[in-house]
């Protein structure tokens, strides 16, 4: 899937996203950057990630400041997806794990530089994570053969 950059509003931007569609809905307004509702199309081969953190091929933990350890979390999911030949606008459902629930605006200003349009949909929760993990994410993906 190729994407472009939106000049207006600097987001990602899918060209086509073959294998899931947004279609459309109403929600409230305090809605976050996700679909409420995406349709994946029959026969797409699923790509699921397990749970990725902020950690370096070693094993360590690369930060204990939130934003790094977002960014650091988002990139091991991509290289996860990149070896199912996924990119982010394959994904359709994305799980988020905080340790604190005040980090949450940070994350969706992250989030939304790197997700594309139709952005998936998505669960975030607080909760206890290993070592000294604030965020943890998983992610869902969809992929026409």
């Amino acid at each position: 899937m190729e994407s472009e950059r939106d000049m207006e509003t600097g987001r990602n931007m899918t060209k086509k996203t073959e294998a899931k569609t947004a279609p459309e809905s109403r929600q409230h307004v305090t809605a976050g950057p996700y679909s409420p509702v995406l349709e994946i199309k029959p026969g797409s081969t699923l790509v699921v990630i397990s749970g990725q953190a902020a950690l370096d091929f070693d094993g360590n933990v690369v930060s204990d400041d939130f934003e790094e350890q977002s960014r650091v979390t988002l990139d091991n999911c991509l290289t996860q997806l990149n070896a199912a030949n996924c990119t982010f606008a394959h994904v359709f459902k994305v799980n988020v794990y905080l340790t604190h629930l005040e980090d949450w605006p940070m994350f969706n200003t992250i989030y939304q530089k790197v997700m594309p349009e139709p952005l998936p949909v998505r669960t975030a929760v607080q909760t206890g994570l290993l070592s000294n993990f604030l965020v943890e994410i998983e992610m869902w993906a969809a992929k026409i053969e």
